[in-house]
């Protein structure tokens, strides 16, 4: 079904919101060629837009993954990867700090972040706290306007 989004509160355009959130998209965002694994950075960004909830970024990410292939089971489950077998350690290691990140738990944030170590180079580890940022950045942008999905 096509859906079409509309916005309920403002326009971003009005101050530029969109042109700061697609040049960092441009560097991080689901087009952009990292190091990092597409499918890994698809199931950050799509976990991001399940915690915060963005209705516009859940499907905008939905249909991302299963564009880069990643198994419509795993996709269906992500909210709950702590109890699937399906996540390899770094997505998990991966996922937990972009919870951490996410809803800034300080507790846990150091930890996370260092145990990324076990899996990532630096320059990877840079790109996914970019990824989680930028998503964060969009998410909340959508929030913002009030961008809700239409049933056409």
């Amino acid at each position: 079904m096509p859906v079409t989004f509309e916005n309920t509160r403002f326009d971003p355009d009005l101050i530029e919101f969109h042109g700061i959130a697609k040049q960092m998209a441009a560097s991080v965002g689901y087009t952009a060629d990292l190091s990092v694994d597409g499918r890994l950075a698809q199931l950050l960004r799509l976990r991001v837009a399940q915690m915060n909830p963005c209705s516009y970024c859940l499907i905008l990410h939905t249909k991302a993954a299963h564009d880069q292939g990643i198994a419509v089971e795993k996709v269906a489950h992500l909210a709950s990867w702590r109890e699937s077998t399906m996540f390899t350690p770094a997505e998990r290691c991966a996922l937990a700090y972009c919870e951490a990140l996410t809803a800034y738990d300080p507790a846990a944030f150091a930890a996370r972040h260092e145990s990324l170590t076990s899996h990532f180079d630096e320059k990877a580890i840079a790109e996914i706290a970019a990824i989680v940022i930028n998503m964060n950045l969009w998410t909340r942008l959508k929030l913002a306007q009030g961008q809700v999905p239409v049933a056409e």
